[in-house]
This record gives structure tokens, C-alpha cells and sequence, in this order.
């Protein structure tokens, strides 16, 4: 029989954790771990055929898959923190921002469009995009903008404002990093420019046949890297010297997608100087810098300029606990003892997780079970019933650690200590899952669940990185967990 290899590493996790209990009344010291052996403060490895620990790393986050999730469960434009920061190429030209989708002076139908769709005025990202992009001579740009802030919408209304119609072939090609992406992207084009018969979109997706040598008609491809490279080499049903508008879509998902970064270096290879290059990235650390620059010369920049990451809204605190058992004990106790909105709690494993989910439901619980063996479309459910409260509690893995905001969340727990392949603590997850909390101005709780020496190792990692003080929890006093939670 088949069995899930999570399921049987899981297993091991438990067989392993079983015999060897944290006893938190003994004197606790840092652990100095050798730089050859990873391990994992959650007990997750297993031994292989050899006798040696193979770490597990849980479940992993695809960046494709969050970024698709989000344009799903995107229910109007994110209410964004942090400003726009605008680097112009030529300093000496006048910054231009507009107010009003009016002052873009677009096509009557597609100003139509944009209404329909219900933008009633640019977005932030748009206000500073829009006018670069819809600029004569053209200029090309580089932009950060995180999910849900409308540059889907600002970048697909620049390629149905550039397209001419007289014109039977294809001028304005984006690609973004998987098949439903830019299915995602061409349905926004299509709502947007459906006052415009005219133009016409094609796929350039897996499974779209295309006949060898006969030239696309239609002005706006959207596409995969693989699907339109074979489209303008393999099949030339594109000529690429005649697209004047490339838009690169998630540059950063695209990095971290094998293959993708070289087949879109090797279609940009193929158009010439003077094609309007438009890249989009949520991130921009070194690499996604390292290839924007590459694909993208004498650029304009639009990024964020973040506020110094605030954890003042949220209450951090550290519990110790024996073994999973007790870790569920103290977070029924705690869960009692303080009042609750909505809860989530993030746990290392699928198998934990959905442990930790059949004995909440069996206490009582409402409880919604969220991991990455479910589809994107299973996963934007399940939040759209969590955010509608029709569960109080989301028991979760790494996959929801980034980029969900439902504002009535007040305590996330961690199950399991988040921590990378070395075994040290994973300061960039923990802030995006204490993160879940404490969203838009209110106050939040994180705890945080001890059950070993090395725990305790990662929370202090933790403290030093963020230089704030995480304070022990005395489960057993149940005066203070009232007073510091309520």
C-alpha cells in the first residue's frame, strides 16, 4: 500500500519525541550545536538506512501558490502600510501622479471597464505606475508591490491602452510563473478590456495548440515562460521583433521557480532595445535586484519604503510544556482563560497539525485544518470561511504563514518553534506568523511553546534579532495569564 512519505516521517517524528520528554524544571543551558548536524527543535527528522538523522523540513512554502492564493481570497485592495518611493532615470523629469483614472485620458471603453471592475480611484502603486507606464516615449519600470495593492489591474490596463488595433499581431506579452497565474491575469484583462471588442488575448499556457508557423492575430499574449519560449522559437508564431510591451509578472516567484529565470532571460534575448519592459516583484532582495537589472535597463523604480517592522501591537510570550500532550493541555487552559476573536495556530508537521485539529474539534472547538496537500482553491475556501468566522480556530502549517490578513485574529500560537534547515530560528517566519495577529492597529497575542533545551535556544534567537524580550507564561498561575492576556 502507498502511504504519504509526510505520514511516514511523521511517524518517526513520534516515535522518535515519544521516549525522550522536556523536563522544564531543570536548569536550562544554550545549545552549541555542531555545524555538520542539523537538527530540528521540533523533533522532526527521522533516521535513514545508514543510522544517521536526515532532518525534515515540514511544510514548505511555495511562493507561487501564496501569491495565487492571495489574488483569490482578495476581496478589495489591501489598505498597504508603507509608502512609495519613486526613483526616477531621469531625475531632472517631472514626477507625475495622478488622482483620478480621468487624468490618464484613456479610451472611453476602457475607462468603462475600470469602473466596472469597481476601482473607484488608483491605489497607491497605481497613482505612481500609471503615468510611466502610459508615458510617450515610453519608459521602462521596475516596481515592488505587494498582492492585492492593484498592479494586476495597473499593468493590464497599460498593455490594453498600448495595443493598436489596426494591427494583427502580437505587440504586448506578459509572463508570469505558473498556468494559473496567468489564467489570473488574462481574466483580469478580459473583464477590464470587455468593452473592447477589438483586442483580442491569447493563452500561452500548457495544453493551448498552436499551428507551426502561422502568426498569432491576437495584440496581448499572456503566458508561461516554457509555452511562449516554444511560441517565438520553436513554432514562431510570435515574432518577438514586433512586441513592443513586455511585462514580467512575480519576478520573484519566478526566480524561485527551476528553469523560469532563464527561459524568461532567453525570451527577453529575443526582443529588441526599444520594447517597453515592465518587471513586477513582491520582493527585492539581492537576486530578484541582480535579474530586474538585467532584463529591465534604464529603468524608473517604484518600491516600498517599509516601516521598520512594528511588533509593538503584539504581546509575545514563551510557555514550556513537556511533550505534545502537555502543549495541548496548556493551549485548552490558555485559550480558557483569555477572550478570543479568532485563533490561529501554526504548527511545524501535516501530521501535527492534523492531530492538534482532531482533538481541539473533540474539545469543542470549532476548528478549520489548513495545509499544503490541499489545492489553492481547497485553501481559498477554507479561508473564506475562517475570515467569516464560521470557524474560530485555524489549525495551520508554514503555508499560511505569509499574506493572509483576517482582522479579527487576536492570538497565534506556535505550536512548533519556526526554524530553517540548520535548526536555528527563522526570524523571517516568525514575524509573518506573530504577523497574522495584531493587524491594523489592534493588539494581538503571540505564545510561543518550549518543550526542549534547543527551544529555548531559538527563542532567545529570536529576542536578539528583534532586541525585545519575550517573557515567560506560568501556565500554572492563573491570576497573571489573566492579567498579562486580558
Amino acid at each position: 500500500m502507498f502511504k504519504d512519505s509526510w505520514a511516514h516521517e511523521a511517524d518517526m517524528q513520534e516515535a522518535n519525541s515519544a521516549s525522550q520528554q522536556f523536563d522544564p524544571t531543570k536548569k536550562m543551558t544554550l545549545v552549541n550545536r555542531p555545524g555538520n548536524i542539523a537538527r530540528d527543535v521540533n523533533g522532526n527528522f527521522e533516521r535513514d538506512m545508514g543510522g544517521q538523522d536526515r532532518k525534515w523540513e515540514g511544510d514548505k512554502v511555495d511562493l507561487a501558490e501564496v501569491s495565487l492564493l492571495n489574488k483569490i481570497i482578495r476581496r478589495t485592495l489591501v489598505r498597504s502600510r508603507h509608502e512609495v518611493e519613486v526613483l526616477q532615470r531621469d531625475p531632472t523629469s517631472p514626477l507625475f501622479s495622478v488622482k483620478t483614472f480621468e487624468e490618464l485620458r484613456l479610451k472611453p471603453e476602457l475607462l468603462t471597464g475600470v469602473y466596472d471592475m469597481g476601482f473607484n480611484r488608483p491605489s497607491m502603486i497605481q497613482e505612481k505606475a500609471l503615468p510611466m507606464m502610459l508615458a510617450q516615449p515610453h519608459q521602462n519600470l521596475i516596481a515592488q508591490s505587494q498582492s492585492g495593492t492593484g498592479k494586476t489591474a495597473a499593468f493590464s490596463l497599460a498593455m490594453l491602452s498600448h495595443v493598436n488595433t489596426a494591427n494583427k499581431w502580437t505587440q504586448a506579452l506578459c509572463i508570469a510563473p505558473t498556468y494559473e497565474l496567468a489564467l489570473q491575469i488574462g481574466q483580469v484583462m478580459e473583464q477590464m478590456g470587455k468593452h473592447c471588442p477589438d483586442v483580442k488575448l491569447a493563452y500561452g499556457i500548457r495544453g493551448n495548440k498552436v499551428e507551426r508557423g502561422r502568426q498569432l492575430q491576437e495584440q496581448i499574449v499572456v503566458g508561461t515562460p516554457g509555452t511562449i519560449l516554444d511560441w517565438c522559437i520553436k513554432f514562431k508564431v510570435i515574432q518577438a521583433k514586433k512586441i513592443t510591451m513586455f511585462v514580467l509578472d512575480e519576478a520573484d516567484v519566478m526566480i524561485d521557480t527551476q528553469g523560469h529565470r532563464d527561459q524568461s532571460i532567453r525570451i527577453h534575448r529575443q526582443l529588441t532595445k526599444d520594447c517597453q519592459m515592465l518587471l513586477f516583484s513582491a520582493t527585492f532582495e539581492e537576486e530578484v535586484w541582480r535579474f530586474a537589472e538585467m532584463i529591465v535597463p534604464e529603468a524608473n523604480i517604484i518600491r516600498l519604503r517599509r516601516e521598520e517592522e512594528t511588533l509593538d501591537t503584539i504581546k509575545q510570550f514563551y510557555v514550556l510544556c513537556r511533550s505534545k500532550e502537555d502543549k495541548f493541555n496548556i493551549l485548552c487552559d490558555l485559550y480558557g482563560s483569555m477572550t478570543v476573536a479568532q485563533a490561529m495556530i501554526f504548527c511545524h508537521t501535516r501530521k501535527i497539525a492534523s492531530w492538534l485539529s482532531a482533538n481541539l474539534t473533540k474539545e469543542g472547538h470549532s476548528v478549520a485544518l489548513l495545509s499544503g496537500e490541499l489545492t489553492v482553491t481547497q485553501r481559498a475556501s477554507i479561508i473564506e470561511r475562517f475570515r467569516d468566522g464560521k470557524e474560530k480556530v485555524l489549525v495551520t502549517t508554514n503555508v499560511c504563514s505569509r499574506g493572509i490578513d483576517v482582522e479579527q485574529v487576536s492570538l497565534v500560537v506556535n505550536f512548533d518553534l519556526p526554524v530553517d534547515m540548520d535548526g536555528n530560528a527563522d526570524n523571517e517566519t516568525y514575524l509573518h506568523r506573530i504577523g497574522r495577529t495584531g493587524r491594523f492597529g489592534r493588539r494581538g497575542f503571540a505564545i510561543n511553546m518550549v518543550d526542549s533545551e534547543h527551544g529555548m535556544d531559538v527563542i532567545r534567537q529570536i529576542e536578539i534579532h528583534f532586541d525585545r524580550k519575550i517573557p515567560k507564561l506560568d501556565t500554572r498561575n492563573v491570576e497573571e495569564i489573566e492579567k498579562q492576556l486580558n
